[in-house]
């Protein structure tokens, strides 16, 4: 009977223990946490960063049509600096060197008929002039609609698409083109001298029976905000969660209650020589 503990020890035995949850997690919930909030922070600055390129590309998409950029600057045009700038340039199609590309548009599926426009300078230009569906693959069912001699032609400068399309890679042997892109085509068509991008022609470009132009989509996705909160509910949870835990560890006590051997219910706890202490939580 030596280990009861007598009515003089106290009620409390020993120093109070806390049920601390194990190093490990804590150190990868607090991790999780940094994390969460870094994403949050990422995805507002992407808002910021987004909303100031479509305020710009608004801008330029409305502003008066300008010559396309001198030749010296074509190594310096970037997507960044000038896609999507209201362009004009001038020149003589070349109708026997187009190219179709593949496209799906509000008018259906059907291509884009990529000509190329030789200015008075000898380079060349690439234009889109819109589309055409699939029935009129064949240029002699709109030939009325190609203007000979000199044409102006207005629209928006667009950057090169290399390689293909999604998932789908442009074959030029074959003639199968998913994507505008310039180097290709120059290469596929034999064309020398040629800008680094194309101009989608607008509206006011299509003659007679040609190509649907204007058809330019102008869109980005901006869910940044969507992205941020819901980033940040999740590190606030996880740190909720945390809260509860270390509060549980840090103020959650256990008891040491002495139960005399005469006690009334002594006999229904009592399971071994040392059943006089019952411990309980707070």
């Amino acid at each position: 009977m030596s280990d009861l503990v007598s009515p003089e020890d106290n009620d409390v035995r020993g120093p109070a223990k806390a049920a601390r949850p194990s190093l490990w997690l804590t150190a990868l919930s607090l991790t999780a946490f940094v994390v969460l909030i870094a994403l949050g922070v990422w995805q507002v600055e992407r808002r910021a960063w987004k909303l100031a390129l479509i305020d710009r590309v608004e801008q330029r998409v409305h502003a008066a049509a300008q010559p396309i950029p001198a030749r010296a600057a074509w190594p310096a045009i970037t997507a960044a600096g000038d896609e999507y700038r209201h362009v004009s340039v001038s020149g003589r199609f070349l109708h026997d060197r187009e190219t179709l590309v593949q496209a799906v548009t509000e008018e259906g599926p059907g291509y884009w008929v990529l000509t190329p426009l030789q200015r008075s300078d000898g380079t060349l230009v690439l234009i889109n002039r819109g589309f055409v569906p699939s029935e009129r693959r064949d240029p002699s069912t709109r030939q009325a609609g190609n203007p000979d001699g000199q044409i102006e032609v207005t629209g928006l400068l667009r950057i090169t698409e290399p390689k293909g399309g999604f998932l789908r890679d442009n074959v030029p042997q074959h003639n199968r083109w998913y994507s505008r892109d310039v180097a290709a085509i120059a290469a596929a068509r034999d064309l020398t001298n040629v800008a680094p991008f194309f101009v989608d022609a607008d509206a006011g470009s299509r003659s007679g029976s040609g190509p649907i132009g204007g058809l330019t989509v102008v869109r980005f996705p901006n869910n940044h905000l969507i992205y941020a909160l819901t980033w940040f509910a999740l590190a606030f949870m996880l740190a909720g969660r945390l809260f509860v835990t270390f509060r549980g560890g840090l103020f959650r006590r256990t008891r040491f209650v002495h139960e005399t051997a005469g006690g009334s219910d002594a006999s229904a706890r009592r399971t071994g020589s040392d059943a006089g202490t019952i411990v309980e939580p707070t």
